[in-house]
């Protein structure tokens, strides 16, 4: 298992980072939230999760050794896959996804890409009592309040992580503001990685 992996940071994309270990690239997965600490051409240090399938072998990366155990341990759900682990820590953090288990929270499980009602019913049986005890602050998106993710922020550290400057990242946020105040409208959470790739198109065609 490839627990880490630390090193220059050679590209980045909405998807994941390039990490060069030993002169080696390596591309890890990331979420936006992880992918907006990195820098082009700075050191990191990333826990990792190596995904092994038959055809191919996936490396997934995690600002902290508490983000990648929560992601291992949702893959233990009936129905979760890395994919929707990963897209479950890209809307909630850590502690929320605690909160959401123990509080056997539905309505907050559903709100990440991919979870329906019977999903999330199931992550919460599974799961129940396994992601260790929630911290006593408790995320207001939890209770009803759509504050996570925080879209905005996230997309626009992004696209200033991938060199652009502050303003064209502000004018881009502008530009994709409608297609996520329509999901919201429909009752969806705003995907933060669909949001950077219209970001990014938004950019290079002005």
């Amino acid at each position: 298992m490839i627990a880490s992996v630390r090193g220059q940071v050679t590209a980045i994309a909405p998807e994941g980072a390039v990490v060069e270990v030993g002169g080696v690239g390596m591309f890890v997965h990331c979420t936006p939230g992880t992918l907006a600490t990195l820098r082009m051409g700075e050191e990191t240090r990333l826990a990792t999760s190596l995904v092994v399938r038959e055809e191919s072998l996936t490396l997934f990366g995690f600002g902290s050794d508490d983000e990648r155990g929560i992601f291992e341990m949702l893959q233990t759900a009936n129905g979760v896959g890395p994919k929707v682990a990963l897209a479950m820590l890209a809307v909630y953090t850590p502690n929320a996804l605690r909160v959401a288990v123990a509080s056997a929270d539905v309505k907050a499980l559903t709100r990440v890409p991919g979870v329906g009602p019977k999903g999330a019913q199931r992550i919460i049986v599974d799961l129940k009592g396994k992601l260790g005890t929630p911290e006593e602050t408790v995320n207001a998106a939890l209770n009803g309040h759509v504050t996570v993710p925080v879209w905005r922020d996230q997309v626009h550290s992004g696209l200033v992580g991938l060199g652009y400057s502050a303003k064209d990242a502000d004018e881009a946020v502008a530009a994709v503001t409608p297609q996520a105040d329509a999901e919201v409208l429909e009752g969806r959470t705003p995907q933060v990685a669909a949001l950077l790739k219209a970001a990014l198109r938004a950019l290079s065609v002005r």
